[in-house]
C-alpha cells in the first residue's frame, strides 16, 4: 500500500511503487505485463486526483500480484463514480476508462466504501 498527495507528481512515485512491487512480487512478470500495468495505474491514479480528491487530499494505491494477474486499486474520499467523459484532443483527455475496457478486457469497477470509493482493475499476466 502506498498513500500518494493529490497531486499530478504522485502518478510517477505511482509507477515507480508498481514497478518495485511486480519485481519483489512476481519476477517472472513480462516486459509487456509490467508496462501495461503501469499504464493503467497511470490512468487510475490520473483518475483519481483529477476527479476524486480536493486540494490536500490523499489517494492510495493497493496492489496485488500473481502469476495469473495483477490487481491495482486507487482509493479516494470522494463518492462520484468514474464516467465516460468527451474526448478532448486539445487537452489529451477522455480517453482513460476506454484505455481500461482495452487493457483490462472490461475487468475493472468500482467499489464504494465508508470513505469514499476505490477503482479496480486487473491486468491478466501475458
Amino acid at each position: 500500500m502506498l498513500l500518494l498527495a493529490s497531486e499530478p507528481q504522485s502518478v510517477r512515485a505511482a509507477r515507480e511503487f508498481l514497478r518495485e512491487h511486480l519485481e519483489k512480487h512476481v519476477p517472472a512478470a513480462s516486459a509487456d505485463h509490467v508496462d501495461t500495468c503501469l499504464l493503467v495505474t497511470s490512468e487510475l491514479v490520473t483518475y483519481s486526483i483529477r476527479y476524486g480528491t480536493e486540494p490536500g487530499d490523499h489517494v492510495r494505491l493497493v496492489l496485488d500480484a500473481d502469476d495469473a494477474r495483477t490487481r491495482v486499486e486507487v482509493h479516494d474520499p470522494v463518492r462520484r463514480r468514474p464516467r465516460r467523459r468527451p474526448e478532448s484532443a486539445p487537452r489529451g483527455r477522455g480517453r482513460g476508462l476506454l484505455i481500461l475496457d482495452t487493457l483490462c478486457a472490461g475487468r475493472w469497477g468500482v467499489t464504494d466504501s465508508p470513505m469514499g470509493k476505490a477503482v479496480w482493475a486487473e491486468v491478466k499476466a501475458t
